[in-house]
């Protein structure tokens, strides 16, 4: 009787502080994202890395997996936080950051997620669609891994192509 109690108190108490924890959502209507992508731009330019822009929505499921997929992925965390400042641009009812997106070539069109890679003078050099990274009802690690790498700087460096 006693293992009962304590075994549903338990499995109580874990409930009680799965609730209680409340996560922060991964992209922030309020956020300034002109800043924020100039402040990456910024950054990348020091550590000569390339920005990533992951533009979506809390409301977007796909954009919600694509973000649990490269940071719980050790091959892609380690190869984002190598090669890119990443940045989440909201596009929400509350802020669909208009001026941000058609400074970027209205990337909306594609869809969302859609990401964005500048390079480390803020260009906007690639814009991916990312239907093309899914597969099943998530995208597809060995997909996404091609399109980093592909954009990275290491694969824009003009020296690996020169003999």
């Amino acid at each position: 009787m006693i293992k009962q109690v304590l075994g549903t108190l338990g499995v109580f108490l874990v409930i009680l502080q799965a609730f209680g924890q409340e996560k922060k959502p991964l992209y922030n209507p309020s956020a300034n994202a002109k800043q924020d992508i100039a402040a990456a731009v910024h950054l990348a330019k020091q550590e000569k890395k390339h920005v990533l822009l992951q533009i979506g929505g809390n409301w977007c499921v796909w954009c919600l997996r694509f973000n649990e997929l490269v940071t719980t992925n050790d091959t892609l965390s380690r190869f984002l936080k190598a090669n890119y400042e990443v940045v989440h641009v909201n596009y929400s009812k509350e802020n669909k950051n208009e001026a941000v997106l058609a400074d970027l070539g209205f990337p909306q069109r594609f869809g969302f997620p859609v990401f964005v890679v500048l390079d480390a003078d803020g260009k906007r050099i690639h814009t991916q669609n990312s239907a093309y990274l899914e597969e099943g009802k998530g995208h597809s690690p060995k997909k996404v891994l091609e399109f980093l790498e592909n954009w990275s700087p290491k694969a824009l460096d003009p020296k690996r192509y020169v003999k």
